[in-house]
């Protein structure tokens, strides 16, 4: 590494502990904050001071939030019947971007991976079992990621909670919008027709 004054050294080594930054990205943000007035420079560390200082977790669905609920579940206008259960909280921006769901949230912050030491315990669960629990909610959505980690997990909640008499659906996979049949892979093609829960 070339040899930088200590203070734009260590600002480079912290752009390269976040994801996706290498050396050369970090160099590229470090001159950029040198380069920018000390008014930027200040805006930016409080920003990041303020997101650890004044976000925290919903008590009811687990989503980031800067109050004890978060803003979905402080809106009267959300459909309380049904809850779209999702891994980690950056999740349910590709679903409220799309308009269609009113529905409430659920973040489980994890996928089921034995082979990373991660169960059912280390999931945000038992507080969504209290929600079902307390009545109210006809609908369970299981919007986990069509992973392996993903796909077990959903398969997990959907047994745990079938007992419940909820509708329990999956989100659905296969075909992208666009695309041509003639490409599309027998597992792909194969998710598109499987429909569980």
């Amino acid at each position: 590494m070339p040899d930088f004054a200590e203070p734009l050294a260590r600002l480079i080594q912290e752009f390269k502990r976040l994801p996706g930054i290498g050396q050369k990205s970090a160099q590229r943000l470090a001159f950029h904050v040198l380069r920018t007035p000390r008014e930027d420079a200040q805006r930016l560390a409080q920003a990041l001071v303020d997101v650890k200082d004044n976000l925290g977790i919903c008590a009811a669905c687990n989503n980031i939030s800067d109050g004890e609920l978060c803003s979905y579940c402080r809106d009267p206008h959300r459909d309380r019947s049904v809850i779209c259960v999702v891994e980690e909280p950056h999740n349910i921006l590709p679903i409220e971007t799309t308009r269609q769901f009113q529905g409430l949230f659920h973040v489980l912050h994890g996928s089921l991976s034995p082979l990373r030491g991660i169960g059912p315990d280390q999931l945000r669960i038992p507080n969504l079992l209290q929600r079902l629990q307390a009545g109210g909610v006809k609908e369970l959505i299981l919007a986990t990621n069509p992973t392996v980690e993903g796909e077990a997990t959903a398969a997990y909640l959907s047994r745990l909670f079938k007992p419940l008499g909820l509708t329990i659906t999956r989100i659905a996979m296969g075909v992208p919008v666009g695309s041509d049949l003639e490409f599309a892979d027998e597992v792909t093609m194969g998710k598109s027709f499987y429909f569980f829960c």
